[in-house]
Parts: C-alpha cells; structure tokens; sequence
C-alpha cells in the first residue's frame, strides 16, 4: 500500500511541474517579449496570474482566499508570507493582483523552463554571498522606486526542521518597508505545507486556504524599528498558522 501510495505521489508531483511547464511553452513568445522591458512588468504579471491559476487548479488545489482588509491597486506594498512550499509562489501570485517582485533564492532558477523567466523577472539572492545580498537589496530599492511592490518570504529558506511551524524572520523586507514607508501586508497560507511540501513523497490534492491581514503601517518608523516591525508581523502570521482557521 506504501508504495502504491508513493507511485501515485510521484506522478502527481511529476503532472505539478508538466502544469507549470506546459502554458510557459506555448506563451513563450509572449513572456519572452514582455520580459525584455521592465516597462511591460504589469502585463507580464498579467499572464503569470494566468500561469498561478492553471498550475493550482490543474494540480488539483482548490484556493480559498479570505482578505481582512483591500488591497489598494494603487499603492505599493511589502507582501511577506509563511513559506513551505514551491506552490507559495503561485499561491501569492492568486492571492495579490498589484504587481509585485518576488525576492527569491537563486536555486529555483535551475529548474528548466520555470527558471529561464524566474531569473529574468525576480530579484534572485545568493544568502551565502555578502555581495549578493547587498546587490539584491539595490534591485529591489530601484523597484520600490518605481512603484512595483515586493514580495519576501522572510524566513529566508524553508525550515529544516519538519516541526517548525515558523521560522525566525531576517530584517531584509522590514529594512526595505521603512525606507520608503510603504505597508507590511502579511499573508498565512494554510495548508501549503501539508499539500506539497518539499518533502518529496508527501502531499495531496485539496484545499489551500490563504488569509490576507490587516496592515501593517510603517510611517514615521525609523530603522530602530526594523526589529519590533519583524517580531510583530511574525506574530500575525504565527498566530493564525497556530490557530489554523480561515
């Protein structure tokens, strides 16, 4: 039963990246004229929201978003979330319809075909490389400046530990919000763990329940702040991961 169990994960798990492979195929074209300028950023965004949903529903997930506040399409925010899963990435992109920047490690640019354009669109960070960090942390300070806003996951990596619920945030994404006084909008995803994990032979088809918080607002905090802003937006996300309700 264990294997047979594990044969069928395997193939789902084979069919999750056919998901993700198969529309960046055939709009191939499209992506690579919209990746050539940053100025088509928003209608990139566009077809990758397209690309979010078609992985998700194709893989079986079922996204159930609750929003405790709007969204203002007008303003640029610092989007940080709970972070288990390859399937964040396209969680967050269903969740969120404001342009944004993922910073993300540079490891997930190896991945065939996903990769060509996840190097060509997000701030990629090597965490063992001073240099890196600093470059990464220019690159997104440019893209604030524009108006785009920005996603970190500010755990840094996925625990190694199976039974950490939430890792220790690093300061990047709080540093970067004070800067330019934009707000912190946490969001908890659910179930993303227990859906597709990166534990290889685990998960399943089902549900994947997101929760959007209130704001956080960061006028008028100066970098002394930065800690405080980290431990209580950790504490949101900690809270309903451990409450476990939508």
């Amino acid at each position: 039963m264990v294997v047979l169990r594990n044969i069928l994960i395997l193939l789902w798990r084979i069919w999750f990246y056919i998901m993700m492979g198969i529309p960046i195929i055939i709009l191939f074209p499209i992506l690579l004229i919209l990746t050539s300028r940053e100025q088509w950023y928003a209608q990139f965004f566009v077809v990758a929201r397209f690309w979010a949903k078609i992985v998700l529903y194709g893989s079986g997930f079922i996204p159930r978003v609750k929003k405790e506040t709007r969204i203002d399409p007008q303003r640029s925010y610092m989007f940080v979330a709970n972070h288990t899963s390859m399937a964040d990435i396209m969680l967050m992109l269903y969740c969120v319809k404001n342009p944004f920047v993922f910073v993300g490690k540079k490891e997930l640019a190896k991945i065939p075909i996903f990769g060509f354009f996840y190097k060509r669109t997000c701030i990629l960070v090597d965490r063992s490389s001073q240099k890196s960090r600093k470059e990464v942390f220019d690159r997104a300070q440019a893209r604030l400046h524009d108006g785009t806003s920005i996603c970190i996951f500010p755990e840094g990596g996925v625990p190694d530990d199976e039974s950490v619920l939430l890792d220790v945030f690093k300061d990047g994404a709080f540093r970067l919000a004070i800067d330019h006084q934009i707000p912190i909008l946490p969001l908890t995803f659910l179930d993303n763990k227990k859906r597709f994990s990166y534990t290889f032979f685990s998960g399943s088809p089902g549900k994947m329940r997101a929760y959007v918080h209130k704001e956080i607002v960061t006028n008028g905090l100066t970098q002394e702040n930065k800690r405080e802003l980290n431990i209580t937006t950790r504490n949101v996300i900690l809270d309903k991961l451990k409450s476990n309700t939508l």
